[in-house]
Protein backbone atom coordinates (compact mmCIF):
# COMPACT_ATOMS: atom_id res chain seq x y z
CA UNK A 1 0.00 0.00 0.00
CA UNK A 2 2.62 2.49 -0.93
CA UNK A 3 0.19 4.82 -2.00
CA UNK A 4 -1.50 5.27 1.14
CA UNK A 5 -0.57 8.12 2.92
CA UNK A 6 -1.15 6.32 6.43
CA UNK A 7 1.07 3.41 5.26
CA UNK A 8 4.28 6.07 4.49
CA UNK A 9 3.89 6.82 7.60
CA UNK A 10 4.27 3.83 9.42
CA UNK A 11 7.15 2.82 6.84
CA UNK A 12 8.39 6.22 8.11
CA UNK A 13 8.67 7.62 4.25
CA UNK A 14 6.49 10.78 5.59
CA UNK A 15 7.65 12.54 8.72
CA UNK A 16 4.97 12.60 11.23
CA UNK A 17 5.18 14.38 14.88
CA UNK A 18 4.65 10.68 16.35
CA UNK A 19 3.42 10.80 20.22
CA UNK A 20 3.40 6.85 20.60
CA UNK A 21 4.24 3.78 18.64
CA UNK A 22 4.29 -0.01 19.48
CA UNK A 23 4.64 -3.28 17.33
CA UNK A 24 0.88 -3.04 16.58
CA UNK A 25 -0.11 1.09 16.29
CA UNK A 26 1.39 4.39 15.80
CA UNK A 27 0.02 7.69 16.84
CA UNK A 28 1.02 10.93 15.84
CA UNK A 29 -0.71 14.69 15.78
CA UNK A 30 -2.98 15.85 13.27
CA UNK A 31 -1.77 18.23 10.87
CA UNK A 32 -4.86 20.15 11.04
CA UNK A 33 -5.89 19.77 14.57
CA UNK A 34 -9.39 20.51 15.46
CA UNK A 35 -8.90 20.64 19.20
CA UNK A 36 -5.77 21.38 21.26
CA UNK A 37 -5.26 17.86 21.52
CA UNK A 38 -5.67 16.08 18.29
CA UNK A 39 -4.43 12.98 17.87
CA UNK A 40 -4.39 10.04 15.03
CA UNK A 41 -4.33 6.38 15.77
CA UNK A 42 -3.89 4.29 13.48
CA UNK A 43 -3.03 0.00 13.27
CA UNK A 44 0.23 -0.76 11.18
CA UNK A 45 -1.87 -2.74 9.47
CA UNK A 46 -3.55 -1.41 6.18
CA UNK A 47 -7.47 -1.78 7.00
CA UNK A 48 -9.49 0.69 4.80
CA UNK A 49 -12.34 1.66 6.76
CA UNK A 50 -13.83 0.30 9.88
CA UNK A 51 -16.47 -2.05 7.66
CA UNK A 52 -13.21 -4.11 6.63
CA UNK A 53 -12.23 -5.56 10.22
CA UNK A 54 -11.76 -8.91 10.19
CA UNK A 55 -13.03 -11.17 13.31
CA UNK A 56 -8.48 -11.77 13.82
CA UNK A 57 -8.94 -7.81 14.38
CA UNK A 58 -11.21 -7.18 17.76
CA UNK A 59 -8.17 -7.63 20.26
CA UNK A 60 -6.28 -4.90 17.48
CA UNK A 61 -9.67 -2.71 18.05
CA UNK A 62 -9.44 -2.75 21.74
CA UNK A 63 -5.51 -2.21 21.59
CA UNK A 64 -6.08 1.14 19.62
CA UNK A 65 -9.00 2.17 22.56
CA UNK A 66 -6.41 0.95 25.37
CA UNK A 67 -4.09 3.73 23.38
CA UNK A 68 -6.10 6.47 23.36
CA UNK A 69 -6.63 5.65 27.18
CA UNK A 70 -3.19 6.19 27.85
CA UNK A 71 -2.91 8.76 25.59
CA UNK A 72 -5.62 10.93 27.26
CA UNK A 73 -3.84 10.65 30.42
CA UNK A 74 -0.35 11.79 28.87
CA UNK A 75 -2.29 14.03 27.43
CA UNK A 76 -4.21 15.80 30.44
CA UNK A 77 -7.52 15.67 29.11
CA UNK A 78 -8.64 12.55 30.67
CA UNK A 79 -10.42 13.88 33.92
CA UNK A 80 -12.06 16.88 32.08
CA UNK A 81 -13.05 14.60 28.75
CA UNK A 82 -12.48 13.59 25.33
CA UNK A 83 -14.26 12.12 22.00
CA UNK A 84 -12.73 9.22 20.06
CA UNK A 85 -13.87 10.22 16.02
CA UNK A 86 -13.82 7.33 13.44
CA UNK A 87 -15.17 8.24 9.96
CA UNK A 88 -16.07 5.68 7.48
CA UNK A 89 -16.50 6.60 3.98
CA UNK A 90 -16.88 9.78 2.08
CA UNK A 91 -20.11 10.62 3.63
CA UNK A 92 -19.09 9.92 7.25
CA UNK A 93 -15.98 12.29 6.69
CA UNK A 94 -12.72 9.96 5.59
CA UNK A 95 -10.90 11.17 3.69
CA UNK A 96 -7.44 8.81 4.37
CA UNK A 97 -8.58 5.23 3.37
CA UNK A 98 -6.77 3.69 6.32
CA UNK A 99 -8.77 2.67 9.37
CA UNK A 100 -7.84 5.73 11.51
CA UNK A 101 -9.20 6.75 15.18
CA UNK A 102 -9.61 10.85 16.30
CA UNK A 103 -8.45 11.49 19.66
CA UNK A 104 -9.74 14.79 20.58
CA UNK A 105 -9.67 16.68 23.47
CA UNK A 106 -8.80 20.25 25.54
CA UNK A 107 -11.65 21.68 24.80
CA UNK A 108 -15.31 21.76 25.07
CA UNK A 109 -16.54 19.45 22.06
CA UNK A 110 -20.20 20.65 20.81
CA UNK A 111 -22.99 18.11 19.72
CA UNK A 112 -23.58 17.41 17.28
CA UNK A 113 -19.97 17.50 15.33
CA UNK A 114 -20.04 19.06 12.21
Amino acid sequence: MSECLFCQIVAKEVDSDIVYEDEKVIAFKDINPQAPVHYLIIPKKHIETILDLAEEDQELIGHIHQVANQLAFEAGIADDGFRIVNNCKDAGGQTVFHLHFHLLGGRNLQWPPG
